[in-house]
């Protein structure tokens, strides 16, 4: 399972590299080379995407309510 702290630092290795124009990410021993600025383009809005979902606090799968009789 990939952490926040791992999906932001992939995420800021990848813009560093699309906007000097450099098509080769390397982010810890990892090496990844993209074909095309779309491509870039694409896994920067997943990894967006991810870092949002894991950001967001566990939600509870449970409803409570408050009824009253109006007394």
């Amino acid at each position: 399972m990939t952490t926040l702290a791992d999906l932001i630092g992939m995420r800021d290795a990848l813009e560093a590299a699309r906007f000097t124009g450099v098509r080769k990410v390397v982010y810890c021993d990892t090496e990844t080379e993209y074909k095309s600025d779309a491509e870039m383009k694409r896994a920067l809005l997943d990894l967006n995407r991810k870092i949002a979902a894991a950001s967001r606090p566990a939600s509870s799968p449970f409803v409570t309510f408050s009824t009253s009789k109006g007394l």
